[in-house]
């Protein structure tokens, strides 16, 4: 049987059309850990939220595909990411040349620093919790500074994520000298920390200036400076299989657009009440 000319060139463009439309409808999957606000959380009802929501939501859009949030447990991340559970971890992420050796990275999608809180009730003098210690240019100040809190932490027992580079930090600069306590969440430090079963931890600042305000956190005050660099990288990014470099290749372009437009910032405004939208490269 003969194919009218016109049917046939309608069934040719509908096939072509074919794999565009995969494409726009292709939907991915993203893990989050969703214990760590404002970067992301879990509210009453099970849902996700935060800006590593707003943001991956923001780049889906920007790439045309739909996406999926899904929590996961921080220590097990990077495993389930390997195995192929999901695509994209989107979880406040810093990216670390040891974290490249398995999985690649997008480039930066925000800056942030870590920092110690304490509690009140030990009475250690807090220092200047404005000054800026950037650990990846260790010299005569920055030696001076680890060791002023070297020696007002000795003794003293500091919990932190298992499995994060802000223990990686711990071990390396104090693991001597304190007694290090690792959780598999920060949930579970936060209340040993209300309890008093530590005395203090280190993580994202963002992380705790949001539990300082809450009754719980008023027991404990940030403690010494603005840790950033070293082990901690240069910023957070999405992580993927090393194989999906056309899906990397696509949000590294998402995330350049959406920081020259001002999305970023506006997002980052959002959920941190301060810009810590990354720095283009030149």
């Amino acid at each position: 049987m003969r194919i009218p000319l016109a049917i046939a060139v309608s069934i040719a463009s509908l096939m072509t059309a074919c794999p565009v439309r995969a494409e726009i409808e292709r939907t991915i999957s993203i893990a989050t850990e969703g214990a760590s606000p404002p970067w992301d959380g879990t509210d009453a009802n099970g849902k996700l939220y935060g800006y590593d929501i707003d943001v991956g939501l923001e780049l889906c859009r920007r790439v045309k595909i739909k996406c999926a949030f899904v929590a996961q447990d921080w220590d097990g991340i990077i495993p389930a990411l390997l195995v192929g559970k999901y695509d994209v971890i989107m979880s406040g992420m810093a990216i670390t040349e040891k974290r490249k050796q398995s999985i690649a990275f997008s480039v930066p999608y925000a800056a942030g620093f870590n920092q110690f809180v304490v509690r009140k009730e030990i009475g250690l003098d807090a220092g200047d919790i404005k000054e800026k210690l950037n650990l990846s240019m260790v010299g005569t100040r920055e030696k001076a500074i680890i060791e002023r809190l070297r020696s007002t932490l000795r003794g003293k027992a500091i919990g932190v994520l298992r499995s994060s580079n802000s223990e990686a930090v711990l071990k390396d600069l104090f693991g001597d000298i304190v007694t290090l306590r690792s959780y598999d969440s920060l949930d579970n430090l936060k209340l040993d920390l209300a309890a008093g079963r530590v005395d203090g931890g280190l993580a994202d600042y963002f992380t705790w200036r949001d539990f300082l305000e809450t009754p719980d956190g008023s027991i404990a005050v940030f403690f010494g400076p603005e840790l950033n660099g070293g082990l901690w990288g240069p910023g957070v990014g999405a992580g993927m299989r090393k194989e999906d470099a056309e899906l990397l290749g696509k949000f590294n372009t998402a995330i350049e657009a959406a920081t020259r437009d001002g999305t970023m910032k506006a997002l980052s405004l959002k959920w941190f009440k301060m810009d810590i939208s990354p720095t283009l490269a030149k």
